[in-house]
């Protein structure tokens, strides 16, 4: 077969600063996924796109051939909307958990397919793979049925999905391409789009513990993941919320189901609550439903829902949740009010008790994290308790702690925070 076009001269064209043509990404995107490109020459133009960045159209024309790349799901069958939504991350992010049943209990399908941890942040399968039976890996038939007769489902993205960004996203990570706002974009765009919702809502992390630190980055980003899905024709909103302090009280992966379970069961941390019921309003506004998604944490109406979707993957939602064997208390040096928590500490003192994975094939233990008893704002008398340590492997806690240096700050002035949500992308 011979090729429309040469590698070599696509990434001179963006070395030199131009604009890639349509036909161009196209190509080079389908000859990559299908070995004609070699790895040394995208790693060659990941790095020239790293350095020039691309237009809008570019960015667009770049995560169409990514989805194009692979199937796209077709949920055209349900009898109810579809809407969906993605979080760039965090320190103690287990917002998924409520969130998808809870959309669910107002009629509305929720199909989240969602991956692992890798480094500090979690990742939703971790988590609910800590529910005793619990199945991430469903069949598309599986997900159709589901999301017909229970309205949510959260598991495993299938390898038919944009399989070009699962090739270009582990080449990144190794030529250390990843942070830029193009790739980034196009690489959760193409994903989310090809899983086909009428509807995205996306929820952009600012702060220590996220991928973004600052607003500034964050906001284009956001943007620039709005506009993309404008073009392709699905209806798509920004938050950008707070990820300078973990959410809620608990880092790990049975501690934060059980964190979860606590929100829909109409309790848990505001910041929690908060963030939950503001993305679920807007997903349900999306599909077409102008209700307040707080009468269904408080109705039971939303945790009959968790309970059918964690069934319906042959989990037990009333099992007991696995603990750590060995657990260890962090105090207060000194009274006064925590001023500072840093997510990024925290994360990482997590993953080194055994909650996160160094590198994909590494296993995760279900009990291991972090509990945080007092969090931004409160006051701490000399000898407190602060954290508990969670892991089944006494010799991490060392290794943990030595994360946390610097993680905590009391202060005698009050810090708080008065919302997770920062701004809002249309």
């Amino acid at each position: 077969m011979t090729e429309k076009f040469d590698a070599v001269d696509i990434i001179r064209t963006k070395r030199d600063r131009e604009v890639l043509s349509e036909h161009q990404i196209a190509w080079v995107i389908d000859a990559y996924t299908r070995g004609v490109v070699a790895e040394e020459q995208m790693s060659a133009l990941a790095m020239a796109i790293f350095l020039n960045g691309m237009n809008p159209d570019e960015i667009s024309q770049w995560t169409q051939a990514m989805i194009n790349s692979g199937e796209v799901m077709d949920f055209s069958s349900l009898t109810k909307p579809t809407t969906d939504k993605h979080s760039t991350g965090g320190v103690g992010d287990k917002i998924t958990l409520p969130l998808a049943p809870l959309v669910a209990s107002y009629g509305v399908a929720v199909p989240q397919l969602s991956g692992r941890g890798l480094g500090h942040t979690g990742g939703t399968l971790d988590k609910l793979e800590a529910i005793p039976g619990w199945r991430a890996n469903l069949s598309n038939d599986e997900i159709l049925a589901q999301l017909e007769s229970v309205g949510a489902v959260i598991c495993a993205a299938g390898s038919g999905l944009a399989p070009a960004d699962k090739k270009l996203y582990a080449l990144r990570d190794i030529t250390s391409t990843v942070e830029s706002i193009p790739l980034i974009a196009s690489s959760i765009m193409s994903k989310k789009i090809a899983e086909g919702t009428d509807s995205l809502i996306l929820d952009v992390k600012v702060g220590s513990g996220a991928f973004m630190k600052n607003l500034e980055q964050a906001r284009q980003l956001a943007t620039t993941m709005v506009e993309i899905g404008k073009q392709a024709g699905t209806h798509t909103v920004a938050l950008l919320t707070d990820m300078s302090v973990p959410l809620g009280r608990k880092i790990g992966n049975a501690l934060e189901v059980e964190e979860s379970v606590e929100v829909l069961a109409g309790g848990g941390p505001a910041d929690v609550v908060e963030l939950t019921v503001a993305l679920a309003r807007e997903m349900l506004l999306a599909a077409g439903v102008d209700v307040d998604p707080t009468e269904n944490l408080e109705n039971g109406l939303a945790m009959d829902s968790w309970k059918a979707m964690i069934r319906a993957q042959d989990g037990d939602p009333d099992a007991p949740l696995p603990t750590a064997k060995h657990t260890e208390t962090v105090v207060a040096e000194s009274d006064g009010v925590i001023s500072g928590l840093d997510a990024l500490k925290l994360g990482y003192a997590s993953w080194k008790l055994g909650a996160g994975r160094a590198r994909k094939e590494d296993p995760v233990q279900a009990g291991a994290g972090v509990t945080i008893h007092a969090h931004l704002g409160e006051p701490v008398k000399a000898g407190q308790a602060l954290l508990t340590l969670h892991t089944d492997d006494e010799p991490r806690v060392e290794r943990a702690k030595e994360s946390l240096e610097g993680a905590i700050t009391i202060s005698t002035m009050a810090s708080t925070r008065d919302s997770v949500l920062l701004d809002r992308i249309s």
